[in-house]
């Protein structure tokens, strides 16, 4: 009996190391889950993190501690729709037509949405076996073909506009608050509850690896809060002001609350997070301000196109880095197939690259030889320090409406001397102007127009409608 009891005891304890190796290798083996976190019109100088003492943000802060925060963070436009766009395909949003906002058609055929013709990162990850949820602001389309729903996404709780009541569910008939398909009657405030929808997906999904789209529509306006958070800043005298405290420190409790469910089940080391803004603050309108930056949203100055921007990867990325190498939105879509072990196909045809390699200390070089922008008459091409800028007041004036664009009468600055664009050197540096010129000519070649033309508002109607009558 006692040998049969020995060899038992054996085959019970092999039995148990192969169940454990098992296990270690399933859990080494599992895909990272990927947290997009995008915050709305937030400037470049709003977090704590970028040097603003008067309002806390310890939870945005911490990703910034805990990974890389990217001085030289941009966008691809500063505009909203178009750089979701950019951000969703990991290409340039005027390669498929969405260079403004949604607007007036150029042609009867055309529908106001991201091309049915890009895949999103919804759909490349659903493809991966991912669960992919989407929980805020979309303004990527109305019609049903454009919903979430329909790009890649498994679960949607948020808006199709670009911009919505913070406290009335129903403010917006055309444009409501959507759990999937159908219409939700009440909320409270949507930053809080685009958190609580992001919680509930982690907390479902926490056995399988998922996909987290969080676009806020928090800075937006309209500025509204609620007591909960505009008591936290009643030492701001100026209304606007603290509203606009209070708002970006109810999206800072939301990204804690995020944080803290990762942690509760122990996927802070499993995910790879990433936080941007979509553009520059529009400081006159709602106060976020840039910061040393010049300019504001929808000018291709400083201060429209670069952001807050920052990842974490816990166990995975050197914590605290502050990396003053250029990127761009579009980098996310790469970086986090990367991290679930894709290499990009040539095919894609993506502009955003992988910056695993870069924050991990594989390579020391630029991510990009040069970034670009075009919107509209606006132009900008950032390389190496120099800039080459042409943005004559933002808008939507009659000549951004063409989307023809030049170079001609650009300005050339270099941002590591002068990051406020004040210097202009476009005459005493003749070379490097045509040097940017050049490859901003060459890139723009590559675009095709505009698929719509942005829809002006009321007063700017009106004085294109006097502007044409003098004509």
């Amino acid at each position: 009996m006692k040998p049969f009891h020995g060899r038992l005891c054996y085959l019970l304890l092999v039995l148990f190391l192969l169940a454990g190796i098992g296990l270690c290798a399933s859990a080494a083996e599992r895909k990272p889950n990927i947290l997009v976190i995008v915050a709305d019109d937030l400037g470049y100088g709003e977090l704590s993190c970028q040097g603003n003492p008067q309002i806390p943000t310890p939870q945005i802060d911490s990703l910034a501690r805990n990974g890389v925060r990217f001085t030289s963070g941009y966008v691809s436009g500063p505009y909203c729709s178009p750089t979701r766009a950019a951000l969703m395909t990991g290409r340039y949003q005027q390669r498929y037509g969405h260079e403004f906002n949604p607007g007036p058609a150029q042609a009867a055929d055309v529908h106001f949405g991201l091309s049915l013709k890009e895949k999103t990162i919804g759909n490349r990850f659903k493809e991966l076996g991912y669960a992919t949820g989407w929980f805020g602001k979309s303004h990527l389309g109305y019609l049903p073909e454009y919903h979430p729903l329909k790009r890649g996404f498994d679960e949607y709780f948020g808006f199709l506009g670009g911009a919505h009541d913070y406290l009335d569910a129903a403010a917006d008939g055309h444009n409501p608050i959507l759990r999937g398909t159908n219409r939700v009657s009440n909320i409270d405030y949507t930053t809080d509850a685009f958190g609580r929808e992001a919680v509930a997906f982690i907390e479902k999904h926490k056995a399988e690896p998922w996909l987290c789209y969080f676009p806020f529509n928090a800075v937006h306006a309209p500025l509204e809060s609620t007591e909960k958070y505009l008591s936290r800043f009643d030492k701001i005298e100026q209304t606007k002001r603290r509203t606009f405290a209070a708002m970006l420190s109810a999206m800072d409790d939301a990204v804690g609350a995020v944080l803290a469910k990762l942690r509760e089940y122990h996927l802070e080391e499993d995910t790879l997070i990433f936080f941007i803004s979509d553009n520059g603050g529009p400081t006159r309108q709602t106060t976020s301000g840039n910061g040393p930056l010049r300019g504001f949203k929808a000018q291709t100055w400083e201060g429209g196109i670069r952001v807050p921007w920052i990842i974490q990867w816990k166990g995975h990325i050197t914590p605290g880095q502050v990396d003053d190498r250029p990127v761009i939105q579009m980098d996310i879509l790469p970086t986090a197939l990367a991290a679930a072990g894709v290499s990009c196909d040539a095919g894609w045809k993506l502009d955003g690259v992988n910056l695993l390699p870069y924050v991990t200390g594989s390579k020391s070089a630029p991510p990009h030889e040069a970034l670009y922008w075009r919107f509209g008459q606006q132009i900008a091409i950032r390389m190496g320090d120099w800039k080459l800028v042409k943005a004559p007041g933002g808008g939507t004036g009659p000549g951004e409406q063409t989307g023809k664009a030049s170079t001609a009468n650009a300005q050339l600055y270099n941002l590591k001397k002068d990051i406020g664009e004040k210097e202009n050197l476009a005459e005493t540096e003749p070379g490097k102007f045509k040097e940017l010129a050049a490859a901003w000519d060459k890139w723009n070649a590559e675009l095709v127009d505009p698929l719509w033309v942005p829809r002006p508002g009321p007063g700017k109607a009106a004085k294109q409608k006097k502007r044409n009558a003098n004509q």
